[in-house]
């Protein structure tokens, strides 16, 4: 993993990221130089058309899954997504070459090369040879925690070779799989060495008392080998902090957590400049929306519900309407579930579409919500919640927002159980939080939004 600007990404996305950019480069100035004689009008014709294929094809990429480092698409799948791409391509492809004499031609040769690059993706993607990239890791511990952590790995990150687990000198009983014990015979640093280890988590279930040999970890890292404990690797491979690795001293002596004026200045700009793009264009939507809620289920259109926002303040969040309005005629706050009864068949509908949030674009002007933040939550899950669930306040230190880190990451949470493990993405944003964070997580809502995943 490489961390960028406070935001870790896995070595085959940024190889995957940068290969897209280098052959959008290739594709612009090839296709410039067929068509354009003139040095001015070729350099201003070259950068128009890398940065108008470069943002399609990076959002159209994200929208459909193609840096997903982990997925179970078959090459068929792949395919398909791999057209629909260029079918989306198409408009740009049609409004770069309107500004050239022989645009047909220019479209032709444009539209050629963009179906070369998205065959040569689906290629890297299911014919990439299993040792490109693969990272040796060796888990030092062999209790829940070193579980814990293996069994993340060998699901979450199919690039990892798990070497094994080493057991450390105070551990007795092995809670981990006899066939991935690894001998004692030998040391820590003959076993790296040896098994050529690229990295060794440290996942100890009990660190004091001389558990911890300090100076052949020492002598691991000097050889260049990587040494992270628990916490820290669940931070780089999952995007998420775990609450079961998680202590007070990490928290505060630990990098990340803030914030300043700059930061805070970014992030506000960036929310007032997206809201507005995002009102202009989803008007239409928000029209007709309003439209078919009123013609199903009459008033009101908009729906007011208090909300939990930055260091504890309430606000007023507005969504349209996809319940029914005697929802909670009780009283009493009920969890959203999977097919929910209350939820008209409108309603419905815009919830897949997350096209009920999109009043809240207003509460982001207006300076309450943030375009990516944690999720609201009402006052009653709040205190119920930040009494079961430890550092749940800390969601409270930045701005809600519309969209989130954990929204991307984590299904629709209809329980406690649900909202603990929303909090670790949570507290991952909170401490991580950066302007390409919050690009990352607006790339991605597109394609939890066009796969229609999470929503209720």
């Amino acid at each position: 993993m490489i961390k960028l600007f406070n935001h870790y990404f896995h070595k085959r996305t940024l190889f995957q990221i940068g290969l897209d950019l280098m052959l959008l480069l290739m594709i612009a100035l090839i296709t410039t130089t067929s068509h354009e004689t003139r040095p001015s009008a070729f350099a201003a014709g070259t950068t128009i058309t890398f940065l108008l294929l470069a943002g399609s094809m990076m959002v159209l990429s994200a929208g459909l899954g193609f840096y997903q480092r982990v997925h179970n698409r078959s090459l068929g799948q792949s395919s398909a997504r791999a057209v629909l791409a260029l079918l989306c391509m198409s408009p740009v492809i049609l409004l770069i070459a309107s500004h050239y004499a022989d645009a047909k031609s220019f479209a032709l040769t444009l539209l050629a090369a963009i179906s070369l690059m998205l065959l040569l993706r689906v290629y890297v993607m299911h014919f990439t040879p299993r040792n490109l990239m693969r990272q040796r890791v060796l888990v030092f511990g062999t209790g829940a925690r070193a579980r814990m952590v293996g069994t993340e790995l060998l699901k979450s990150d199919p690039s990892v070779d798990l070497i094994g687990y080493y057991a450390g000198p105070n551990e007795q009983d092995a809670l981990v799989s006899a066939w991935g014990l690894l001998s004692m015979t030998n040391s820590l640093t003959d076993i790296v060495k040896d098994q050529q280890v690229d990295e060794i988590v440290v996942a100890l279930t009990e660190r004091r008392g001389g558990s911890m040999p300090l100076r052949e970890l020492l002598d691991c890292k000097l050889q260049g080998v990587q040494v992270v404990d628990i916490a820290t690797h669940f931070e780089r491979t999952l995007g998420q902090i775990r609450l079961e690795s998680l202590s007070a001293g990490w928290l505060i002596f630990g990098d990340g957590f803030g914030t300043g004026w700059v930061r805070a200045l970014v992030k506000r700009l960036f929310d007032i400049v997206s809201a507005t793009i995002l009102l202009v264009l989803a008007l239409p939507v928000m029209l007709v929306t309003a439209l078919l809620i009123m013609l199903e289920d009459g008033f009101p259109i908009l729906y007011f519900q208090e909300r939990v926002g930055q260091n504890g303040r309430l606000f007023n969040v507005v969504k349209f309407r996809s319940m029914r309005t005697d929802a909670e005629k009780d009283g009493k706050p009920r969890w959203a579930s999977a097919k929910d009864d209350r939820v008209t068949r409108v309603g419905r509908f815009i919830r897949k579409l997350r096209i009920d949030e999109l009043p809240q674009l207003f509460s982001v002007l207006a300076g309450s919500m943030s375009m990516v933040g944690p999720r609201p939550e009402r006052p009653f899950f709040v205190d119920k919640l930040t009494q079961e669930i430890p550092y749940y306040a800390i969601r409270h230190s930045v701005k809600p927002g519309v969209t989130g880190w954990a929204q991307v990451r984590y299904q629709y949470g209809s329980s406690v159980e649900d909202a603990a493990e929303k909090l670790q993405y949570d507290l991952y944003y909170v401490k991580n939080h950066s302007l390409l964070l919050d690009i990352v997580v607006m790339f991605e809502t597109v394609g939890v939004v066009v796969m229609r995943k999470g929503a209720q």
